[in-house]
């Protein structure tokens, strides 16, 4: 088992080295990071179980490194060891899943009973994913109770709604009295790992049982009905019918059930009531539009309204929407030439301030929505493809092509993720603009480098004459350089050069019958056959003779 100390103290780290007794906690290998960003690349890299750090730190604050790793390292366990009595730094703490919150200076009592707290918990929840592992199969074998077909014609298919309908108050799955109803929408993510590591990978299965929870709650009273919406991308839909209770300690009382089975909080889009089930799809809409508009800032915050709608169908506040901006939103254009200027320089510290001033810029104005990010990666990829083809012109298709396959391998965040980490957009945006540097400044190197055009030439003129002088001379460099790089890039001298290229373009002329060997000895540059068929028996390893043998064989 491995542990991660991070604190900007040396004199700290060695202090928790000292105090704690790894060995009987059964860990290993202890790893140390001088600050948050430093810490992610050991995450990454190492996946300690256990992690040791501090709250305030000078490069990546002990909030953001929480963050991140319940986003993406939730397997972790961590501890906080402050200087600062804060009741916000606990807080986070307790809200990010931390084992502990303890005050330097550091007793090691305390630590010891903080990390052998982390290690059970650890240990529990590995032995618990093992478990539902095995479970698995069986699970696999869960069908859905509810006409999910017929629920979600509903809301997108106009012609059969009305045979639908008949069919599931038929089926008693929805009552006949109902006249309005809410429609919500559950924030489905299929690139939670985490939550999809529980379920082996198996995206469906993941489905199935946040419906079965959220039924536990909807059918028991015969409040509404939850399903897998099947009429767009993956998502699950609740018809509401019970109007009477507040819908956020509904939501409530369900999320803590999907917390209770999976470690997980859902985020609910919320329409308001309308009638059913001709508002069904309006209500979708309004639903998706609520996701899409709420507030990643707010981590707390898991009812999300549409604009203008609240708990009760009345106008939203702001404190239900969680719309409230404190200043204008932030537009690409804000930052789009300190982007250039830092692709442009090519280094890593104008990059990493571009991409740090963005993310500062997004969080400090107070609101940061998926529909936003959706809006920023287009802006910035746009940004990217304006550059190249400024840059490149003619080659910038086959550019742009290239970069964005690389886009495959490291995607963004995604903009509708459960949560948000600004860690991890400023490191894609980092990514982002150094990939495009590197390449802009790869293609001028290569449009400055005269070997190409030299190795061109050759190419075009191999049957000539060509001596090192004349080439030099051509193309205004000395003949030094000229036998330095083909030594460099190719391994060989200038004239083994020229030979190797004619040998391959009298191979070629060999496979035609008709030509003898003193005529493709002339084609190809030489004019003696005698030195023609020493050069290609020394580079091919038969004489032309035989080699043309062997390709009629």
């Amino acid at each position: 088992m491995k542990a991660l100390i991070v604190d900007d103290e040396a004199r700290v780290r060695k202090a928790v080295r000292l105090l704690v007794d790894w060995d009987a906690h059964q860990i290993d290998e202890i790893l140390e990071a001088g600050n948050g960003n430093e810490a992610i690349g050991l995450i990454r890299k190492e996946k300690p179980a256990l992690v040791i750090m501090d709250m305030m730190m000078e490069s990546g604050s002990g909030v953001e490194l929480m963050t991140w790793v319940d986003e993406f390292a939730g397997n972790t366990k961590f501890i906080v060891v402050s200087g600062h009595d804060d009741f916000d730094f606990v807080r986070q703490t307790v809200r990010h899943g931390g084992i502990d919150y303890i005050l330097k200076p550091i007793e090691a009592d305390m630590i010891n009973n903080a990390v052998s707290k982390a290690v059970a918990a650890w240990r529990s929840e590995e032995e618990e994913r093992s478990h539902r592992q095995l479970q698995s199969l069986r699970l696999n074998e869960i069908k859905p109770i509810y006409g999910e077909k017929l629920l979600s014609a509903l809301i997108d298919d106009k012609v059969n709604a009305e045979a639908s309908l008949r069919r599931l108050t038929g089926d008693g799955i929805i009552p006949q009295s109902i006249q309005a109803a809410r429609l919500i929408l559950l924030q489905t993510d299929s690139g939670n790992n985490p939550l999809l590591k529980r379920f082996g990978g198996d995206s469906e299965l993941m489905y199935y049982a946040i419906v079965n929870i959220c039924n536990e709650f909807l059918q028991l009273q015969r409040k509404g009905v939850a399903f897998r919406y099947w009429g767009g991308p993956p998502e699950i839909a609740i018809i509401l019918w019970d109007l009477e209770e507040s819908v956020i300690e509904l939501i409530s009382r369900i999320n803590q059930g999907i917390y209770r089975t999976l470690q997980f909080r859902m985020h609910f889009g919320i329409s308001t009531a309308g009638a059913f089930p001709g508002q069904l799809p309006a209500q979708r809409t309004e639903a998706a539009e609520a996701l899409l508009r709420r507030n990643l800032l707010r981590h707390e915050d898991y009812c999300h309204f549409s604009p203008g709608a609240g708990a009760g169908g009345m106008p939203a506040d702001s404190r239900e929407s969680g719309n409230t901006e404190t200043e204008a939103p932030l537009n690409f254009a804000d930052v789009q030439e300190d982007w250039r200027m830092a692709v442009i320089s090519g280094t890593a510290e104008a990059l990493s301030a571009a991409a740090q001033h963005w993310t500062h810029e997004l969080s400090r104005r107070g609101v940061v929505t998926p529909q936003m990010l959706n809006s920023w990666k287009a802006d910035a990829l746009l940004f990217r493809s304006r550059l190249v083809r400024e840059a490149l012109g003619n080659q910038s298709d086959s550019v742009l092509a290239e970069l964005e396959q690389a886009d495959l391998l490291s995607p963004s965040p995604p903009p509708s993720g459960y949560s948000f980490s600004l860690f991890a957009w400023r490191d894609w945006s980092f990514a982002l603009m150094q990939q495009l540097s590197q390449t802009l400044s790869a293609r001028h190197m290569k449009e400055r480098n005269p070997m190409t055009e030299i190795v061109k030439y050759i190419e075009q003129n191999y049957p000539s004459d060509l001596s090192l002088q004349e080439v030099a001379g051509k193309f205004y460099v000395s003949r030094e350089y000229i036998s330095r790089k083909f030594k460099q890039e190719y391994g060989i001298n200038f004239s083994d050069y020229i030979g190797s290229v004619r040998i391959e373009k009298a191979k070629l002329l060999m496979q035609n019958p008709n030509l003898k060997l003193a005529q493709i000895s002339e084609m190809v540059g030489f004019h003696d056959v005698k030195y023609f068929s020493k050069v290609f028996k020394k580079q091919v390893g038969c004489s032309p003779k035989d080699f043309r043998g062997q390709a009629e064989h």
